[in-house]
């Protein structure tokens, strides 16, 4: 018995309604392992960005604005959705000055995640602006309600472990700016 799982071939794709952020896509695979052919539910989505932005003073930029998924306000990293054609830093760069008002000197990738793959299709690409200061006023979306917060590293990361930030794809961008484990096994409770 082959004991690693293998790529399933795809039998036939059909193109589902578009949904604003998303476009639905219907694939029919067939598992390699014993052959049964599932139709599988796939959300087409534009790539995303998320900026752990630092100040001189070593505050992080975070914003603070509501959630349709879940119906609260949450704390949060600047981040959001690449325009087609747009280069991911250009759109880490754009997102941080429309929803914080500043801008950055120095950036660094800090990699892709894949925010679901189990039925997304698209990577929300990570960045790490470091020195940046205020620049101008927000220019926030139509969809867009965003108050900026500047909180110590280390207050981010006591939010972090208070569960008040948990944000999935704010906490894999925060992980590799900071160590955000529990101080002691104990705690993880």
């Amino acid at each position: 018995m082959d004991s690693q799982p293998r790529e399933w071939p795809l039998e036939e794709t059909r193109r589902g309604a578009e949904l604003g952020l998303f476009r639905l896509r219907h694939d029919r695979r067939r598992n390699p392992r014993n052959g049964v052919t599932i139709d599988a539910l796939v959300l087409e989505t534009a790539d995303w960005v998320n900026v752990v932005a630092l100040t001189p003073r070593s505050e992080i930029v975070l914003v603070r604005q509501f959630r349709f998924g879940n119906g609260r306000v949450t704390l949060e990293i600047p981040g959001g959705v690449i325009t087609r054609g747009e280069p991911p830093l250009e759109a880490a760069k754009r997102e941080l000055r429309e929803e914080t008002g500043y801008v950055a000197r120095r950036w660094t990738a800090l990699g892709p995640v894949e925010p679901n793959p189990a039925f997304h299709d698209n990577l929300c690409h990570q960045y790490l602006a470091e020195d940046a200061e205020l620049a101008g006023a927000l220019e926030l979306d139509p969809g867009e309600d965003i108050a900026v917060e500047l909180l110590p590293l280390d207050e981010v990361v006591r939010r972090v472990r208070s569960g008040e930030i948990r944000h999935s794809l704010v906490l894999t961008a925060l992980m590799r700016v900071a160590d955000l484990r529990r101080p002691n096994a104990s705690d993880a409770r």
